[in-house]
């Protein structure tokens, strides 16, 4: 597929179903690309569809058949677009960093894709604004999906949850305790850790 050159290019780009439950028309939207008029268009929108599709049925289905509904904040950047969003402080990563993370479609510095987006599971976010630790979802996550990286934020627990080919397994946070929960190496990353989330499965 071209990159769409119209809107008509750019509805049809829109269909294109990732998954069961997602198009690709729910990734594409952008405050930064709305407010500051730049199309959030893929160059290469037959590698944002591979990776979109790895990410949404991979990660986000699952996600959703077991907590319920999942919201998208933020999630494809076209490079022009995420270039902007690095030079204005609009919290981009450069280019170089972006690849295979929310710049689907280009590959990161070692030839490897993938695709990244920031979700709010409302469910979840309900039981985090009474209290609930933002770590029993993400033990959840590390003992069942193959993602690639998470990053948790404190508003509604939102978090930027990535698919990739050469997954780093890590999780970090922005949300206390700050900073690096797990990754390959620390003596928390293998076995099971479920005491973290079985009350969280007793929906």
């Amino acid at each position: 597929m071209k990159s769409p050159k119209s809107m008509t290019g750019l509805e049809n780009l829109g269909r294109v179903r990732l998954s069961k439950s997602f198009f690709m028309r729910d990734f594409l939207h952008s405050e930064i690309g709305s407010f500051y008029r730049i199309p959030n268009i893929p160059d290469d929108p037959d590698l944002a569809i591979k990776a979109g599709e790895q990410l949404a049925t991979q990660l986000l289905e699952p996600l959703q058949d077991a907590f319920g509904p999942v919201r998208i904040r933020g999630a494809y950047r076209c490079a022009k677009l995420n270039a902007f969003g690095n030079k204005n402080d609009l919290n981009c990563a450069h280019n170089r960093r972006a690849g295979s993370r929310h710049v689907w479609d280009r590959l990161d510095k070692n030839g490897h894709y993938g695709a990244m987006a920031c979700i709010v599971i409302p469910w979840f976010a309900d039981r985090y604004a009474k209290g609930e630790d933002w770590r029993s979802l993400a033990w959840w996550i590390h003992d069942h999906l193959p993602y690639g990286s998470l990053y948790f934020h404190p508003k509604m627990s939102a978090f930027n949850i990535g698919w990739h080919e050469k997954p780093q397994r890590r999780i970090d946070s922005y949300i206390k305790p700050r900073g690096c929960l797990t990754k390959p190496g620390m003596a928390n990353h293998a076995g099971n850790h479920e005491e973290w989330y079985r009350t969280l499965l007793a929906r």
